[in-house]
């Protein structure tokens, strides 16, 4: 197969290189997360809806990095910053009496939106995370049995830290499951850091942001992801990927079917971010950790031995056969 390009539009192209500094290493620090486009091949693999989890310690740009692409791609934004005393009418929205109307009157809540920012969902109830889930999945809420469609695009953000866990409720694996991605944010380097630090020196960097894609034109570069071709051996190796993590003797629980679609959905945003319309090995592999870690349970044996999600995953990569892909 011959490598053609599908940046159709011109100002696609160079996308990625202008999101790139204005999105992390200038104003966050975490330049190892957008160093290799693994949050812009998010926003713009396929026509499932958008879902991410940020992972880390307070206080190293978690919530800034969710304003970052509110800003850079134009996108309608609310943030919901979840507390023990949240609702999921806080989320889904609620039905009121209207008095003028006699009638009631749907209200929407913080899920009609195309960026939502769900800051530290793990402070909050499994009730009120309970009610993420059919937006995630079916891009649409149902309040007092009227169902509500979700603008187009829909992307979750979601942040959760690891400190002070008291009060918290840990997210079901149900819940999980239904992230696309988890990105590790850990503390930046010593330069990032010093970097940083000179860039606030006199003003917030953040102001800076302009917009660098329109609502419309995401979603056009989403169509265009769909039509990346994955070859038939391809789709083998993402079987034989997920079911070695299910019979892998230290894991609990593997990579579920949807984990395979999402592995599959991330490997062509993979490929249409690399320019080529075709996916290969490489693809797969690149963004096999962050679409796999947060879908495995390991079990009572590992967790005592001390063994990581990321040990296990590295094992069965290693051992998994790489596919010959046939060019046409």
């Amino acid at each position: 197969m011959e490598q053609t390009s599908l940046f159709d539009i011109p100002k696609y192209e160079p996308l990625a290189s202008r999101m790139r500094p204005k999105s992390l290493s200038e104003f966050v620090g975490q330049t190892h997360l957008i160093g290799e486009g693994k949050i812009l091949r998010r926003m713009i693999e396929s026509d499932n809806v958008s879902s991410m989890i940020f992972w880390g310690p307070p206080g190293v740009g978690k919530t800034t990095l969710a304003l970052c692409f509110h800003k850079v791609l134009g996108l309608d934004y609310k943030r919901i910053q979840f507390t023990p005393d949240s609702v999921p009418a806080d989320v889904t929205g609620f039905s009121a009496l209207n008095v003028t109307r006699t009638d009631f009157e749907y209200h929407e809540g913080a899920v009609m939106t195309n960026l939502l920012l769900a800051d530290e969902i793990n402070r909050t109830s499994s009730k009120t995370q309970s009610a993420l889930l059919e937006a995630m999945q079916e891009k649409q809420v149902t309040v007092d049995t009227k169902t509500y469609p979700l603008p187009e695009p829909f992307v979750v953000i979601a942040t959760q830290n690891p400190v002070g866990s008291a009060g918290t409720q840990e997210l079901p694996v149900s819940q999980l499951d239904r992230f696309m991605i988890k990105l590790h944010m850990g503390y930046p380097d010593a330069q990032s850091q010093i970097k940083l630090l000179q860039d606030r020196h006199q003003e917030n960097p953040l102001k800076k942001l302009e917009t660098v894609l329109s609502k419309d034109e995401l979603l056009g570069m989403k169509e265009e992801a769909m039509k990346v071709y994955v070859e038939a051996s391809l789709y083998r190796y993402v079987t034989d990927l997920t079911i070695a993590t299910r019979e892998h003797e230290m894991v609990e629980y593997g990579v579920s079917p949807r984990g395979a679609l999402a592995l599959c959905d991330m490997a062509k945003a993979c490929a249409y971010v690399h320019n080529r319309d075709y996916v290969v090995p490489s693809d797969i592999e690149e963004i096999f950790f962050n679409v796999c870690v947060h879908r495995l349970v390991l079990s009572r044996q590992a967790r005592i031995s001390g063994l990581t999600e990321n040990q296990v995953l590295t094992e069965v990569l290693d051992k998994t056969g790489q596919p010959v892909v046939q060019k046409e």
